[in-house]
């Protein structure tokens, strides 16, 4: 199996590598990564992907700084939306898979305190949401073969360069340099190893599952608060984590309070993923910050 890959240096991308390199038969990976394709282009970026042979195109990749895009939503739609319909063309073509890595943000959540199916209605509340929806109907409505997998706050060991780290990077730096800490305790999501997205990944592949939503994320869920508070116990820093309200640290793009995403589905077809602790668990030891 030949795979074509669209952010192979990020969070994800970099443990999608590795779960390849970790199965008993690996496919054969082309890394397209910034350097090389200009995502902003799509003329120029379909034409690049378009001159490689391959059975899926995972795009893995996206605009998705949520605070900066609500001021660059133009650039936001053609990356997240526009570029992913050509992906889904260009898979269609060469009768290849496309795998199209979605958000949690595509929900408003503010009234559900109940997970979010695959059939939930979406109703974003920033700007980096719509044009992910706009992604998953565009590729899902081009009559490719589409699995577009939700995921949600993510961890990887990579870490998000365009963010400068990830969450759990960030409390323990901030944990160390402050030691006190304030964090929003009404904003409650699914926190997500990438690597376990990307073993769960190769196993719907693996399946021959059908096409459509897919919502991948480690069970259970947090508010930014608890997630935090964990970070801070298990990795052994010194620091204090306070709750505040999400009013209390206005950003320029809004967050749902409550996107905590529905995994029955995934448990029927490959099993469910594990509990978001036991991962994070993994990821500090991974990086040396426990035994």
């Amino acid at each position: 199996m030949k795979i074509l890959l669209l952010g192979p240096n990020g969070q994800l991308g970099t443990d999608i590598r590795a779960a390849n390199a970790a199965l008993a038969t690996p496919a054969e990976i082309i890394p397209l990564g910034r350097e090389v394709v200009d995502l902003s282009n799509i003329d120029a970026a379909s034409a690049a992907i378009a001159a490689h042979d391959f059975d899926v195109l995972v795009n893995a990749s996206s605009y998705h700084k949520t605070d900066e895009v609500e001021g660059n939503a133009q650039l936001a739609f053609t990356i997240n939306a526009h570029l992913v319909r050509r992906l889904a063309e260009i898979a269609g073509d060469k009768n290849a898979r496309l795998v199209h890595v979605s958000t949690d943000y595509v929900f408003g959540g503010q009234a559900s305190r109940s997970p979010l199916t695959e059939a939930e209605g979406k109703a974003p509340l920033n700007i980096y949401g719509a044009s992910k929806g706009m992604g998953e109907d565009l590729a899902l409505t081009s009559g490719a073969d589409v699995l577009v997998l939700r995921v949600a706050s993510l961890f990887g060991v990579a870490g998000a360069s365009g963010k400068g780290g990830n969450f759990v990077e960030t409390m323990i730096r901030f944990g160390r340099d402050r030691k006190r800490l304030t964090v929003v305790a009404d904003q409650v999501m699914s926190p997500t190893s990438t690597a376990d997205i990307a073993s769960t990944l190769f196993s719907l592949l693996s399946s021959g599952v059908d096409s459509g939503v897919w919502h991948v994320v480690n069970a259970g869920q947090a508010s930014w608060y608890e997630f935090a508070k964990r970070i801070i116990d298990r990795a052994g820093v010194d620091a204090e984590v306070l709750p505040i309200p999400s009013s209390d640290y206005p950003t320029p793009a809004r967050r749902p309070a409550y996107s905590v995403l529905d995994t029955a589905k995934l448990a029927a077809a490959v099993g469910a993923m594990r509990p978001w602790e036991e991962a994070l668990d993994a990821y500090l030891i991974a990086k040396g910050y426990r035994d």
